[in-house]
């Protein structure tokens, strides 16, 4: 028994990756498929390098945030002592 692959749905490959390779140079012409597919890298790269980045600040931001809460809670003990002191001396 034959199977049959279906043209729509899944990985195009076979026969549909030559009509879309057709149809991508009688759009673009053959000079311009390499341009279109450096920039298309390049575009790639940038995104990368721009998620990165927002993925870092926001390591850096959840960082800081830790350190803020240790530091509000050794102030809350600061605060703690300074009245118990403020407590002994004025009896």
């Amino acid at each position: 028994m034959v199977s049959a692959t279906p043209l729509i749905g899944g990985i195009p490959a076979g026969p549909e990756l030559l009509i879309i390779l057709l149809v991508l140079v009688l759009l673009f012409g053959a000079n311009k498929i390499p341009k279109l597919a450096r920039s298309t890298g390049q575009a790639m790269g940038e995104f990368k390098k721009g998620r990165e980045q927002v993925e870092e600040e926001l390591k850096d931001m959840q960082d800081g945030e830790k350190a803020d809460s240790t530091l509000d809670d050794e102030d809350d003990d600061l605060d703690e002592l300074e009245t118990e002191t403020d407590k002994e001396t004025s009896t």
